[in-house]
This record gives C-alpha cells, structure tokens and sequence, in this order.
C-alpha cells in the first residue's frame, strides 16, 4: 500500500475564557465566568483586587490551535490576568497558524494589569497573536507582553518560524497606542540585525497608563539598560521596550520595573 502524500489533520487546541469583576462589600469579586476546552482561570487569593491566573491545559500554542480571552474590569475594581507559567509556541506543520487573540476592557475607575509570563518561541513556530484593550474615561491599565526566542538552556539558539505580534490601546474607543510587529523565517538572523535586535533573544513590550505615568519616569529608566528604552507618548501614558540576551537577563531588568509599578503586588505566579 503506497504511503499518503499527506499527513492526516491533526486535533488541535480550542479554548477561551471570559470574565468579569464587579465590586461587593468595597472588594473586587467575580462578577461572570466562561470557560470551555483547553483554557481555565483560577483565582488564587490576592492583597490587591481580583487576581484570575490562565491555565492552557494542552500545554502550549501549535499550528491551527485558537485561543480566545476576554476580561472586563469593573466600575471601581482592580483585576490582575497573569499565566501559571510561561507559554509555549511549538513547532508547527507547513500551513497551519497557532492564534491567540485577548480582549480586554477597563471602566471608569477601574485598573488592569495584563501580566502573562514569556512566551517561549520554539523553533519552527508560527503564531499570531492580537491584544485590544479599551480603556474608559478614568480607568488605568499596566500591559505587559514578554517573549524569549529559543530555549538557550536547552541549546536552541537558532530559530526559525513565524511570529505575529499585535497591541492595540484605545482610550473611550480612540487610539492610544499600536505596537506591531512581524517576524518570519530566519528569526535569529533577523534579531542579530543592529537595526533590529542586536542579538537580542527575548525583549518586552510594557505600556503604563495612569496619572503618576510621568512621575514615574525617571525611575522606570533608572532599571534600564542600555538596549531599553521608556518614555511618554502623553503626561498619563508611559511606554517602554526592553531587549535582552536571554530571558534571565530580561527578568532581572524586568521584575524591579514591575515592582515599582505595581506596589510591589506582582502575582505570586512570577516569584515560583
């Protein structure tokens, strides 16, 4: 019997979750949950709000896997979306995409910190991923999108693949901020460019929006080093990227930033 041409389709990964917070009692609490297949959301107990932690049960995003998150903050709460460990883009067949799209509201008088752990990039990937996150009136947000390239522990130093990477901020609907970027095949090569990485092999994009965002400055660049960068796009509205040469050395530049953003609140998730 001659052997297919063809491999057979594979199962793929389907899940989602969506939630809300109201207040009760002056607390933050879980105002409505959906889940279904390979995404969940604990909620662990928190000093500060609501904190819901993601879990993709099937252990990482592949080719033709689609995920979909949704989150509302409240009017007057505070909710924390983070993940239990670091996510993992595996390698996919020829065709297929991983997609991973997050939808995230903030009302008046609401904060949200958007704080998933790195994504971990294998070799041979290919996944698109698109953030939107809307902000109301006096609402404030802390979004952040950490990702390593390769796995240098296990001697991956060399990637190639695809990655897709789209933030979108709006304010009561109107831009804020679009962070976009693409990169496609060779992605070590591409990253070892001086205009584009340098070497890097893990970077994060950060966006603070809040009133002290300008009085905060000076000491989010104090934690920098020279291959990162912050500043304002307006008084409330601070933005940052950050290369590094692994995700050790993107953690230690990281962490203390989130520290001071945060109040020293960061999930318990990111100290494990």
């Amino acid at each position: 019997m001659p052997l297919p041409t063809q491999l057979p389709a594979q199962p793929r990964a389907i899940g989602s979750v969506r939630l809300s917070t109201k207040t009760h009692a002056g607390h933050s609490v879980l105002d409505g949950l959906y889940q279904k297949g390979a995404a969940k959301a604990v909620f662990p107990r928190a000093n500060v709000g609501l904190t819901a932690v993601l879990l993709n049960t099937s252990g990482g995003v592949t080719g033709g896997d689609r995920f979909c998150y949704e989150a509302e903050a409240g009017p007057g709460t505070h909710l924390t979306l983070t993940t239990q460990a670091c996510e993992r883009a595996y390698r996919a067949q020829d065709g297929e995409t991983g997609r991973v799209s997050t939808t995230l509201r903030v009302a008046d008088g609401a904060s949200l910190w958007w704080l998933p752990q790195e994504t971990l990039v294998f070799d041979g990937c290919a996944l698109e991923r698109r953030l939107a996150c809307d902000i109301a009136g006096t609402g404030r947000g802390l979004i952040v999108e950490p990702i390593c390239l390769g796995r240098l522990a296990m001697g991956e130093a060399q990637v190639h693949g695809h990655i897709s990477d789209r933030i979108s901020i709006t304010r009561d609907s109107a831009p804020l901020v679009e962070d976009a970027w693409c990169l496609s095949g060779d992605i070590t090569a591409q990253m070892a460019q001086s205009a584009t990485g340098g070497g890097a092999a893990a970077m994060v994009s950060l966006t603070y929006i809040a009133p002290d965002a300008e009085a905060r400055l000076a000491a989010v660049r104090a934690h920098l080093p020279k291959t990162g960068g912050a500043s304002l796009l307006a008084d409330d509205v601070l933005v940052l990227r950050l290369l590094a040469p692994s995700g050790y050395a993107l953690r230690a530049s990281l962490l203390p930033i989130l520290d001071q953003l945060t109040g020293g609140e960061m999930p318990l998730c990111w100290r494990l």
